[in-house]
């Protein structure tokens, strides 16, 4: 963009499209209510659980050999870590997740039409041996087409 140029046509550096939407970055998100799930989003940041923690030690950096990022939002859904190049989402989940098994299967098979493959682990697993989740989700990625 030239200097003098109108930047009111876009939104945190990225462009706004022809009615007047901001696109998120990666473009995974649904631009309607992207800005509502950013403000939800960098709260989970903020206050990640124990497991989230200790599982995002092990993947951030490309520790993995893939990246990864936290608490993306897809289409209108915030999932905890996901590797966009392998289309990977990696869910952690805690104990209510034992009582919502329903909405989790539709939520996975959601992302599975937009082409993401989801894995899940109990906050259990992650919090007893975090390297071994990462090793799991390494061997995924490498055993997966990209």
């Amino acid at each position: 963009m030239r200097e003098d140029e109108d930047k009111s046509s876009e939104f945190n550096g990225q462009p706004i499209n022809n009615i007047g939407i901001s696109r998120p970055r990666y473009q995974t998100g649904n631009p309607f209510n992207y800005k509502y799930l950013k403000v939800f989003q960098k709260n989970l940041k903020k206050n990640s659980t124990e497991a989230e923690r200790l599982l995002w030690k092990e993947l951030q950096n490309k520790k993995t050999g893939f990246k990864f990022r936290r608490q993306h939002v897809i289409s209108d859904l915030i999932v905890d870590f996901i590797c966009i190049r392998k289309k990977l989402v990696v869910e952690v989940d805690g104990k209510i997740h034992l009582n919502q098994i329903d909405e989790d299967t539709i939520r996975t098979l959601r992302l599975n039409t937009k082409g993401y493959r989801v894995i899940r682990f109990t906050n259990n697993e992650v919090i007893q041996s975090p390297e071994t989740v990462a090793k799991k989700i390494r061997h995924i990625l490498e055993s997966s087409e990209a």
